[in-house]
């Protein structure tokens, strides 16, 4: 009774409760714990495994420089630096002796990809469907399993030849070139040129890379100050330089692509496609090229973009003159339905995300390299 009295305990009935209920809440709180922390343990051991599996993401804005893997994964390099989740030389780039070998990263699939003629759209060091898209098609071509993923299998055929990245050296004819755009049409066909508006517009477009990727390579460049001379890290790309010509192209519609073939139907090229916004202006079946021509000019005709008010203002065509923004890009491959075209951009970066009034759009330099493989009269099979 005095003890009761003292601690103010409750009866004896409620204190014969207490107890149990509160171990069994301990014993409770305990297990939560521990199984979060085996959980945590578990993953963290995951995320280590340099040979995890790469899943395939949606793309995503390009407010800021793209979360991606690193883009370059050297064991042996003593001199890195890491801006955000990129790792990039400060010293060195790789040396020739290590090549070839298999691509580490998404950035060096990307590369390598590029290499054999399969563009996986924007060099972003993104895992997204267009790049998964050009995996599938090097796997198909290669007759692999296709899985559209960076798997074993397709990382032993997929070499590397030579270092992902190089520097390019901006010279003063390619800081001569800059112009400013004008926002409007009128401005536009007044212009000497629609060239590239800015330093990074250009070595981006030159590396087919998208420019945060070039600014994540160069976090000590200051884009608005550039020197001839500047030395700049980019992605080591180029095209092969090989064969002539092909024999045919595809377009699939459902897949937004545009593919090359020889003549004993082998792929020589891949491009992620944009196509019309309306299913009626979607041709299907075959074309033939009525056209090739290098850096283009423009005619903008008021009549075919009846929605836009600039157009109707204007009340008269205007001749847009050529350069890497003019509307058609530094390419026009011209088809025998009228109006028709495969063509470049002034945004690459949005190239199978958007789409066109009516023709086949593809980044400059990919519509560069198709112009390359084309001929007057050959067939284009547009698929549904």
């Amino acid at each position: 009774m005095m003890l009761r009295k003292k601690y103010r305990l409750p009866e004896d009935t409620n204190r014969s409760r207490v107890g149990p209920r509160l171990g069994v809440c301990v014993l409770i709180s305990v297990v939560v714990i521990l199984a979060f922390w085996v959980f945590r343990m578990h993953k963290a051991s995951r995320g280590t495994n340099a040979e995890n599996t790469i899943k395939p993401v949606m793309p995503q804005p390009y407010t800021s420089a793209p979360s991606a893997v690193d883009v370059i994964a050297t064991p042996t390099a003593a001199t890195h630096t890491r801006v955000g989740s990129y790792t990039i030389p400060t010293g060195q780039l790789e040396s020739e002796a290590q090549f070839p070998r298999a691509p580490r990263t998404v950035f060096e699939a990307q590369v390598a990809l590029v290499r054999h003629g399969i563009s996986p759209g924007v060099i972003d060091g993104i895992f997204g469907p267009q790049t998964s898209a050009a995996l599938a098609a090097f796997q198909s071509k290669h007759k692999l399993r296709v899985t559209g993923q960076l798997d074993a299998q397709t990382k032993a055929v997929l070499k590397l030849d030579a270092p992902p990245l190089t520097n390019y050296i901006l010279t003063a004819e390619d800081l001569a070139r800059l112009q400013p755009l004008s926002p409007t049409l009128l401005g536009k066909s007044r212009q000497s040129a629609l060239e590239y508006e800015s330093a990074l517009e250009l070595v981006a477009e030159r590396t087919f890379s998208h420019p945060n990727m070039i600014r994540a390579l160069n976090p000590n460049i200051d884009w608005d100050r550039v020197q001839p001379g500047t030395s700049v890290v980019v992605p080591n790309v180029s095209y092969p330089t090989g064969p002539a010509k092909a024999a045919f192209v595809r377009i699939s519609l459902a897949g937004r692509w545009l593919a090359a073939y020889d003549h004993d139907t082998n792929l020589i090229a891949y491009f992620p496609c944009s196509i019309a916004r309306h299913a009626r202006k979607r041709p299907v079946g075959e074309l033939r090229v009525t056209a090739i021509v290098p850096n283009p000019n423009y005619t903008f005709d008021p009549a075919n973009f009846p929605d836009s008010a600039e157009a109707r203002a204007l009340g008269q065509k205007l001749i847009l003159p050529p350069g890497p923004n003019n509307p058609v890009g530094t390419a026009w491959i011209g088809l025998d339905k009228p109006g028709y075209g495969i063509h470049g951009t002034p945004a690459p970066e949005r190239i199978g995300r958007s789409e066109s009034h009516g023709c086949f759009r593809l980044a400059n330099w990919n519509a560069e390299y198709l112009l390359r493989l084309v001929w007057i009269g050959m067939p284009v099979y547009v698929e549904p």
